[in-house]
């Protein structure tokens, strides 16, 4: 299958990033786009999460029914955003598309790719290596990760976004850089003008 854009990773900043794209839906820049998304890379750190602090979560909001919540808004709001799951991303490799992604199950292409991992080692997707690097935000003491890129990109069509862009692990931060990735694909969609996706009651 062929994407326009392919995120992999299911947490915050994913699945934010997912959310924006999908809004798009019926702009004329965004409506002929294919979108997916790989849901579980591995166990995400919001399994055990308790949410005190972020702005429209309700006190004692738990991260695992984040995750599953999540995916049942993107689904009924925005089903034109394919989810993948079960599958785990083994390479990303660039080819005449774009890149391909290769899982322990399928192949999938897509022209961009959006990496919205957890900072955690081991890190082991063939084609990136060469982007990893210390963490420049966490306690060096946790010995985190990130890929190298500059304001989210890595190199062209490759994109970064949450704590593995170097964001530290806060859920806002991190559904910031998803949203704000999100908007730079819009944009580029839209001729490079820039562009956001805002819903009003009227």
């Amino acid at each position: 299958m062929i994407f326009d854009t392919l995120i992999i990773g299911g947490g915050v900043a994913g699945m934010q990033c997912a959310l924006v794209l999908g809004s798009a839906k019926d702009k004329p820049y965004a409506k002929d786009k294919s979108i997916g998304i790989i849901i579980h890379q591995r166990a995400s750190h919001l399994q055990n999460a308790l949410f005190n602090n972020v702005l429209g979560l309700p006190q004692g909001t738990l991260g695992k029914d984040v995750l599953e919540e999540g995916k049942k808004h993107l689904l009924e709001v925005y089903p034109n955003v394919t989810q993948i799951e079960k599958e785990k991303v083994e390479a990303v490799l660039e080819n005449e598309i774009g890149y391909k992604i290769i899982t322990n199950k399928n192949e999938y292409y897509s022209k961009i790719v959006v990496l919205a991992l957890n900072y955690a080692k081991p890190f082991e997707i063939a084609g990136l290596e060469q982007y990893v690097e210390r963490h420049t935000s966490a306690n060096p003491m946790k010995d985190r990760i990130q890929l190298r890129n500059y304001n989210h990109i890595i190199k062209e069509g490759l994109y970064v976004c949450g704590t593995i862009a170097g964001w530290r692990s806060q859920f806002a931060i991190a559904a910031g850089s998803g949203a704000s990735v999100a908007s730079d694909i819009l944009t580029l969609w839209n001729d490079n003008i820039g562009t956001q996706v805002h819903d009003k009651t009227s």
